[in-house]
């Protein structure tokens, strides 16, 4: 009923009724109004979240970087010492030997009477004293504390080393940790036994027993190795001793040092001449000498023993190792730090790095660091310097001298960082030469980490190159055949087949090409020199044979339909080439073409080489390349092509001359962004070869890119430590890398677009 009531007054005139004209035209325009107004309202709420996806985006970015930067930061700091306070150190005699505890809670102090005190560092306070002398005994002559360990030691005038280990014992009272100090029973080891005080000595402990080296009164040189054995069944302790004797050198000896394996000797005399002697189980070797250039004050070795810092009277401090040269080693010096305005009196090498602490005559201090050449502090010793220590753990120095002992704060978070030792030749400790190295750690920590990322930046554009070298033109030549001339029908199923590519887990791709591709191309070799000869020619061969056929027999056929040709042509191809591999190995390679590649070049061949990353990386390359390349040759108007054809060029001079230049703005972008990927990849890298980071353009070999190293390496980086921050600085050269690449990149696709935007 109400229906037929408005059924009839929408039937009457106009201006008659309750829903007349007027009043449907002012509901359709509140209607039309309301629309408007939920269109802006949607299309308002569309841009901010459009916008507030972009600038999301760009934060996250911006966030990742700042957060990049932020670690890598720290590597740039620089070192600093600082007295942290002056303790009393009465001593009868003069102090000649500091040895601390690991925690850095107390410090033995030897002085020439003989006596060993130990000293809280908290408070000054004594804690321990004991004698090393026997009542009536000489006085010692010197005192030192042996390279590398914590033994004092001394020599006295009657011809005997002591070699005391100070004994930190540690236990906890509740959450405080209580250290207490023993000292052993020295070691007497006789090193002359016409009982005169030796010209120098030094000393050395190892798990056979102790070592003294000593330069006696009638200048003869002898090596004393005593040992300990304890039988486990009886408990009855045996002693033994071997006497090595030398030849004198030249001038009495200045000082002496052991290396880490007690089997060199090192010295050197007041004439400026450094001597090598070899021990040997007969006998101590013919010396090898060097001049360092003026007399010598001090001498000791860092970490290891196969460094040999040597101070000069002119203050000069250099660094010296072996260097095998034409099948022999020969010290040689290697490094000069910034002279000292004195001559050096004492050196105190760390024990836990490369790093060294130099004290001249006149009270200047020095901290440096031998791997990366950087001289990381200079100041003021707080005392006229007697005996010069390291702590255990690097944190703190300590310093005698005025009968006070002067703790010192260590601050050197990053000493073996330095532009020359990330990117430059640095000549490491064996080698015969300065070179690029990562190896970031070894089998022990005697050894310097070498952290060049020089092999790493060209392992990644070796990587890119060649996996670019295969990529680009299968992937472009793909999408100009793919748009311009194959079949619509056939392109809709082609063109998603290679798109969905991409959607592959890269660490599938490094895994087939490691373990299932590489092992097969090492078998079959020589057929991929036949296949490089084989495609282009089969290739040419089809093309010929497919214009030869009568275009009365083309017509029937879709346009595109000769890939089928090239195709099976190319199957073909790749059954004959590895049906010939065995006959052109045995024919140009001797029958082995890993032994041939090795006698006739001298380069070796690696099961998982750079030819393999380039077929996988390529693979995982051409969906992205092709697919931003095809779009860009599909929107190339087709107005263009057209015409180009209504004036009679054919199809190949159109898509050479007038499309491949209108759509390279589009290719670039494609290569840039396939570089961009190639660059970052990191799992078909790492599986893929042997990520062994090495500086060579050879095919037949490996190399580790930035992004394989950092997935390698960041497990076993402790937290804050240098290896750790210098993984986020490999991190900031990618970014930088393809950020550099993008940013040129786009520069010349605008370039190309406004020059080709009048075709």
């Amino acid at each position: 009923m109400v229906r037929t009531i408005r059924e009839l007054a929408a039937a009457l005139p106009n201006g008659i009724g309750p829903a007349g004209p007027p009043v449907q035209a002012a509901a359709a325009r509140h209607g039309l109004a309301r629309r408007a107004r939920r269109r802006v309202l949607v299309d308002r709420l569309a841009t901010l979240a459009v916008r507030g996806g972009g600038v999301g985006i760009i934060a996250s970015i911006l966030a990742i970087l700042i957060f990049i930067i932020a670690e890598v930061l720290p590597l740039l700091s620089s070192a600093h010492v600082e007295l942290r306070s002056l303790l009393p150190l009465p001593a009868a005699a003069p102090v000649r030997a500091l040895v601390g505890d690991e925690f850095g809670t107390h410090v033995a102090a030897l002085d020439l009477s003989g006596i060993v005190r130990v000293v809280r560092v908290d408070d000054g306070a004594e804690v321990a004293r004991e004698s090393l002398l026997a009542e009536g005994d000489t006085p010692l002559v010197a005192a030192q504390v042996p390279p590398g360990s914590g033994l004092l030691s001394g020599a006295t005038a009657d011809g005997r080393v002591l070699l005391a280990p100070v004994a930190w014992n540690a236990r906890f009272e509740g959450q405080q940790r209580v250290i207490t100090p023993t000292l052993d029973p020295p070691d007497v080891v006789h090193v002359d036994p016409a009982q005169r005080a030796p010209r120098a000595y030094t000393a050395a402990r190892g798990s056979g027993g102790v070592a003294v080296a000593a330069q006696l009164a009638d200048g003869s040189l002898v090596v004393v190795r005593a040992r300990k054995e304890t039988n486990d069944f009886t408990g009855e302790t045996t002693a033994s001793e071997d006497r090595l004797t030398g030849p004198a050198p030249d001038q009495p000896l200045v000082a002496m040092a052991f290396d880490g394996t007690q089997e060199n000797l090192f010295g050197a005399d007041g004439g400026g001449t450094l001597y090598w002697w070899p021990i040997g189980p007969s006998g101590i070797g013919a010396a090898q000498t060097a001049s360092a250039g003026g007399p010598v004050t001090a001498l000791s070795v860092l970490l290891g023993g196969r460094s040999l810092v040597v101070g000069q009277d002119n203050g000069a401090l250099s660094v010296w190792f072996a260097v095998p040269q034409d099948g022999a080693a020969r010290l040689t010096r290697i490094r000069d730090f910034p002279p000292h305005g004195a001559a050096i009196s004492a050196i105190a090498p760390s024990r836990r790095d490369k790093g060294f602490l130099a004290l001249d005559q006149q009270g200047g201090l020095g901290l440096y660091y031998s791997t990366s050449e950087r001289t990381l502090w200079e100041g003021r010793a707080p005392l006229n310097g007697g005996a010069l220590a390291f702590a255990p753990r690097g944190t703190a120095a300590y310093l005698s001298g005025d009968g006070q002992l002067a703790v010192l704060d260590v601050a050197n978070p990053h000493p073996e960082v330095s532009f020359q030792a990330l990117f430059g030749r640095v000549w490491y400790e064996g080698y015969d030469r300065p070179r690029f190295v990562w190896q970031s750690s070894s089998g022990t920590d005697d050894f310097e980490p070498k952290l060049s990322l020089t092999p790493l930046l060209f392992g990644t554009l070796k990587g890119t190159v060649y996996s670019l070298l295969i990529a680009i033109p299968l992937a472009v030549f793909g999408a100009m055949y793919l748009s311009q001339f194959m079949h619509p029908r056939l392109k809709s199923v082609v063109k998603p087949a290679v798109e969905i590519m991409a959607a592959l887990p890269s660490v599938v791709l490094g895994f087939l090409a490691g373990l299932w591709l590489a092992p097969r191309i090492q078998r079959f070799f020589p057929a991929l020199f036949c296949m490089a000869l084989l495609f282009p020619l089969l290739s040419i061969g089809a093309g010929a044979l497919w214009e030869s056929l009568p275009r009365r027999w083309r017509g029937r056929l879709h346009a595109g339909s000769e890939v089928w040709l090239f195709a099976a042509v190319l199957a073909a191809g790749l059954w004959l080439s590895l049906a010939l591999s065995p006959v052109v190995e045995q024919t140009l390679f001797a029958g082995n073409f890993q032994d041939w590649l090795l006698r006739t070049t001298g380069l070796p061949y690696d099961q998982r080489n750079a030819i393999i990353v380039g077929l996988a990386m390529g693979f995982a390359v051409i969906p992205i390349i092709f697919a931003i390349a095809e779009d860009a040759f599909s929107n190339v108007p087709r107005d263009l092509v057209s015409g180009s054809l209504a004036l009679g060029a054919n199809r190949w001079q159109t898509v050479t001359r007038i499309v491949l230049p209108t759509a390279s703005p589009g290719i670039f972008s494609a290569i840039m962004v396939g570089f961009g990927r190639a660059v970052g990849e990191t799992m078909i890298v790492l599986m893929a070869t042997g990520n062994t980071p090495i500086l060579d353009w050879n095919p037949f070999n490996g190399f580790r890119t930035l992004s394989a190293n950092i997935a390698v390496e960041i497990p076993e980086a402790p937290l804050g430590a240098t290896l750790y921050r210098v993984l986020f600085l490999a991190a900031l050269l990618l970014f930088a890398v393809t950020f550099v690449v993008n940013t040129a990149a786009e520069l010349v696709r605008q370039r190309l677009r406004r020059r080709y935007a009048q075709l």
